[in-house]
């Protein structure tokens, strides 16, 4: 959009929200998911916020996508990637990071599967037990990677799905897949390979209604970024047909 209004929150500001949720009372919660953040100072608090949200239920999970940038562009400020990697990645509890994401966090070029695979064991060693990156391209075909260190020092549950190509781009992929992620896994806490597959499939079918939609307006789908269809996929998303199925690796 061409325009936008309203003010972007400081981290004094979040962290007022939470002082009022605590003074109602109202800081018991089972999850805990952050997508894009733009500075420092807001990261910061979102760490001091999941302490204290973890003081009140220690069990908390915490489902981080860590926005920084793709196809090799960061899109924050550099300084964010230490913090990161330092600071929010060990109180994970499952990481979303998208191909350039995970090799920022990593400091691991993926160029292969088993690239993908040792960067997951190198995230699980940092902290958290389940990861999932979500997009990665090789060899011109575009797969997920996902992980699963049920316990700590154990061999990983490791598993791929491969991702059909859809020609257009869209505006929330990356928030959608998270937030489906959190849902199937909360559903399914020990087949992380099962939670996938249904979050994919439910993106790839939102993203094919998005796609025929704004082709029957007559809408050329590659000039610039589709709104996916959210309200109108309401049954896709509660009960998505399996197509892309996962395959664990030995």
């Amino acid at each position: 959009y061409p325009t936008f209004k309203g003010q972007v929150l400081n981290g004094e500001q979040l962290w007022e929200l939470i002082e009022g949720l605590e003074a109602n009372d109202l800081l018991f919660y089972t999850h805990l998911l952050t997508g894009y953040i733009g500075s420092v100072s807001f990261l910061n608090t979102i760490l001091e916020v999941i302490n204290k949200l973890r003081s009140v239920n220690p069990n908390l999970t915490y489902v981080c996508d860590p926005v920084m940038g793709d196809e090799g562009k960061l899109y924050v400020p550099e300084e964010l990637v230490h913090v990161y990697r330092e600071k929010v990645v060990p109180l994970a509890s499952m990481l979303t990071p998208n191909q350039f994401e995970a090799e920022k966090l990593t400091g691991l070029r993926i160029n292969s599967e088993e690239d993908g695979r040792e960067a997951c064991a190198i995230l699980h060693a940092a902290g958290p037990s389940k990861v999932v990156i979500t997009s990665i391209t090789i060899g011109g075909l575009l797969l997920l990677i996902g992980s699963h260190q049920k316990e700590k020092g154990q061999k990983p549950e490791q598993f791929k799905i491969l991702i059909d190509k859809i020609p257009a781009y869209f505006t929330g992929t990356g928030d959608l897949m998270t937030a489906l992620l959190l849902g199937w896994s909360n559903k399914y806490p020990d087949s992380l390979d099962k939670a996938a597959e249904l979050a994919v499939s439910t993106l790839q079918a939102l993203l094919r209604r998005t796609l025929g939609d704004y082709k029957r307006a007559g809408y050329d789908p590659t000039s610039s970024s589709l709104e996916i269809r959210l309200i109108q996929s309401q049954d896709d998303i509660r009960n998505p047909n399996v197509e892309l199925k996962a395959e664990r690796y030995s």
